[in-house]
């Protein structure tokens, strides 16, 4: 076994750099996986771009990891050597601040985050939190599971944690990286589902996706065409900015909820009048505990629900990750761990 794996780093931000690092040994409570797939998300952008406090450089990005554990540290259970798993953007929760203690694993107060904090699944090999991981199901394949981890984990969880039952109308704005699961979780759940884009182009998509509804909000007013469906009870943002959940939040029927799971930098501003006369509600949701992971994972498997993805060896991350933020993926980048090409 080589004493070294390969790995693309970030040396500063947007500098990416092919490199080999020693292999390590886990510590107390992690595992160490070869890594077999890794998707490339947005969210790969704090890292890339140094947004987030508390990173340091240089970093391996990458947060929708699987692999097969080859080695063990000490005081971990319930894992063994040759398991499948996977490893998401949350890195694994300490068990003992006062929101693990109350149940609240996703808040825990020293989670760290993969790929931020420390080396993520941009390599070959990495090391994770054992609390962190997530268990991959036999008929799912390493480079379907891997967009799963982080797109799929906060559309499932943000929709079976919502207020709406079967048969509800449930609203996902934006059919891309997110949304595309989005849409095929909530038809898979029993709601009837209504999909916003901007563009006639994206009608067919919809409907093959599984949406009852599409909604261009290039040619009218999403929040009324809702409306006219007898008011969403959710409606799930998976676009980022601030403009889109105003634009659609006065489609909610009273009580209704919008969930903003697109992360964006412009402010969010929703009318008084649409919040408060029909009690409408505005949440964020932040992915999921690695529970909810196993669920999500689970619950694809059963229902078939799969993401659209393009894969890419691990020596061309840089160019993926470019293609990804261009907004040229459809819709998933996946990076592989083969061998180089020409060795």
């Amino acid at each position: 076994m080589s004493a070294t794996y390969r790995a693309v780093e970030v040396r500063r931000p947007k500098e990416f750099a092919e490199v080999r690092k020693p292999i390590q040994n886990p510590g107390p409570n992690e595992v160490r996986i070869r890594v077999e797939a890794c998707g490339v998300c947005h969210s790969d952008s704090a890292t890339v771009e140094g947004l987030l406090p508390g990173l340091t450089f240089p970093r391996v990005p990458g947060h929708e990891v699987v692999g097969r554990i080859d080695a063990l540290g000490s005081s971990v259970r319930g894992w063994k050597v040759g398991q499948r798993v996977g490893v998401g953007f949350l890195a694994g929760y300490c068990g003992y601040c006062g929101f693990c203690r109350s149940g609240d694993l996703v808040n825990c107060r020293n989670q760290e985050y993969t790929g931020v904090h420390h080396d993520g699944g941009y390599a070959e090999v990495m090391i994770a939190k054992a609390s962190g991981l997530v268990a991959i199901p036999n008929d799912l394949s390493s480079m379907d599971a891997a967009p799963l981890l982080c797109a799929g984990l906060t559309t499932f969880s943000a929709l079976r944690n919502a207020p709406a039952k079967a048969g509800d109308l449930v609203a996902v704005l934006g059919i891309g990286g997110l949304g595309h699961l989005g849409v095929q979780y909530a038809r898979h759940m029993g709601f009837e589902v209504a999909a916003i884009a901007r563009g006639a182009d994206k009608a067919e998509l919809a409907k093959k996706l599984g949406a009852h509804h599409f909604i261009d909000s290039a040619a009218s007013d999403p929040a009324a065409a809702l409306q006219k469906l007898g008011g969403a009870k959710v409606i799930l943002i998976t676009a980022s900015g601030g403009k889109a959940v105003a634009e659609t939040f006065g489609g909610l029927c009273p009580r209704g909820v919008s969930i903003v799971v697109g992360v964006g930098a412009e402010p969010i501003e929703v009318s008084g009048m649409d919040l408060i006369f029909a009690s409408r509600e505005l949440n964020g949701a932040l992915t999921g505990d690695p529970a909810t992971g196993d669920a999500t994972l689970r619950f694809s498997v059963l229902s078939k629900v799969s993401p659209m993805i393009e894969t890419a060896p691990l020596e061309e991350a840089a160019a993926a990750y470019a293609k990804m933020m261009a907004g040229e993926a459809r819709f998933r980048m996946v990076l592989t761990m083969g061998s180089p090409r020409g060795k």
